[in-house]
């Protein structure tokens, strides 16, 4: 009879009747739809679980370009810059948050674990080591000392900055910014003279800016020729000087490398000037690698390359001489950094200097220790172990 309840079901409001299938609610395949157990409304995902979709899709992005762009395109430079710790924290703090989203969370987490691990990898997480051979390697040691100097004791006190020097007792030094500085022009210094007085029986070799200093025997200078006006001397001068370098029945060529800056501490971003610098150096810096790898692949002896490189990312993204060795200082997880360690109001971040060895060259030693005094770089110290030509394969020489 119509308008006549059945008894056991409930009238609703409207007068429709309700079905037991709908007293019951949704059905038990739309409850588990999205696996979570809830009903449709659970499917839309809130404010903030859209927003870690989203970053975490970002920085996936912007981790592919990195790999992709660094050393390859000028402007991107500017992301170059950033230090390589960001890698790790960026995506530990999505990961930090993601249990908080809880739709996504079981196929997000893995995600960022994977971005976590690339980025890592790329930033030089880790236990470092020193590559090469055996540490007890037989041949001729070698202590070599490194470092991007600051303008040669501009600011410093002479007698403390030669000191410093002189207290390393390397037997190659190879060090960078032999130069001053006034306004937007470097200044050619000749401290010739002091360098022979303080280091007596040491071969002295200048190219441009960069000063090796030897005790063993020099057996050839590579020098670019230049026009000897002007700022020529520094601006079209090498920026990977070698130097064959007796050690033991063996020739070594010694490549003291400082690359240049990418661009000015100080200087405005949003001037056409910044930008305009920007290309310049990243123009400079590409041709200086290609004419350092031109002439490591045409060199016939064992190679080492040190020095200011200029980019976190060296020995990663940017491959300064295809089939070298690069070496780590320590054995810690965390990378190694060498800058700044002073002059600027900043955290020691980044790993600016670096070390590359060819062919069976071993580095039982190396690590970044002092010149804070005096640089805003940390000095690099090598020990070096150049294998005997009959130990190693190699015929032994007599030039």
């Amino acid at each position: 009879m119509a308008g006549t309840q059945v008894p056991g079901t409930p009238m609703p409001t409207s007068g429709v009747p309700v079905t037991d299938g709908d007293a019951a609610g949704p059905s038990p395949g739309e409850r588990a739809a999205d696996g979570t157990g809830e009903g449709p409304r659970a499917r839309r995902w809130c404010r903030g679980t859209r927003l870690l979709v989203g970053a975490t899709g970002v920085w996936a992005l912007l981790l592919v370009l990195h790999v992709l762009l660094a050393g390859r395109w000028w402007l991107w430079l500017l992301v170059e810059a950033v230090p390589p710790l960001t890698l790790v924290a960026v995506p530990l703090l999505l990961l930090a948050v993601t249990p908080l989203a809880r739709p996504v969370r079981r196929w997000l987490a893995p995600v960022l674990v994977l971005l976590l691990l690339a980025g890592a990898h790329l930033a030089g997480f880790g236990p470092g080591g020193t590559g090469g051979t055996s540490t007890g390697a037989d041949g001729t040691q070698v202590r070599v000392f490194a470092w991007s100097t600051d303008y040669w004791q501009m600011d410093d006190d002479k007698q403390d900055f030669y000191a410093f020097l002189r207290s390393q007792d390397a037997d190659v030094y190879l060090l960078q910014e032999y130069l001053y500085w006034e306004g937007d022009d470097p200044v050619r210094i000749d401290d010739t003279a002091r360098l022979h007085k303080e280091f007596p029986g040491y071969h002295v070799s200048v190219e441009g800016e960069l000063l090796t200093l030897s005790r063993l025997p020099v057996v050839a200078e590579h020098h670019r020729r230049v026009p000897d006006t002007g700022t020529a001397w520094y601006r079209e001068g090498s920026k990977a000087q070698r130097t064959d370098i007796r050690v033991g029945d063996r020739t070594v060529s010694f490549y003291n490398v400082h690359m240049p800056v990418p661009f000015q501490v100080g200087d405005n971003p949003l001037s056409g000037r910044f930008y305009r610098f920007l290309q310049d150096q990243y123009d400079w810096r590409d041709r200086e690698l290609d004419a350092l790898r031109s002439d490591l692949a045409d060199n016939p002896h064992p190679a080492v390359l040190t020095g200011d490189f200029n980019s976190p990312w060296t020995g990663s993204l940017l491959d300064p001489a295809p089939g070298t060795q690069v070496h780590s200082p320590g054995s810690g997880v965390l990378p190694a950094r060498s800058w700044p360690v002073s002059d600027y109001p900043l955290p020691r971040l980044w790993r600016l200097d670096w070390l590359f060895t060819t062919e069976d060259l071993a580095v039982p030693d190396y690590r970044f220790a002092g010149g804070g005094d005096f640089s805003d770089h940390a000095a690099q110290e090598i020990r070096l172990v150049v294998p005997d030509p009959t130990a190693s394969g190699h015929p032994k020489e007599t030039r």
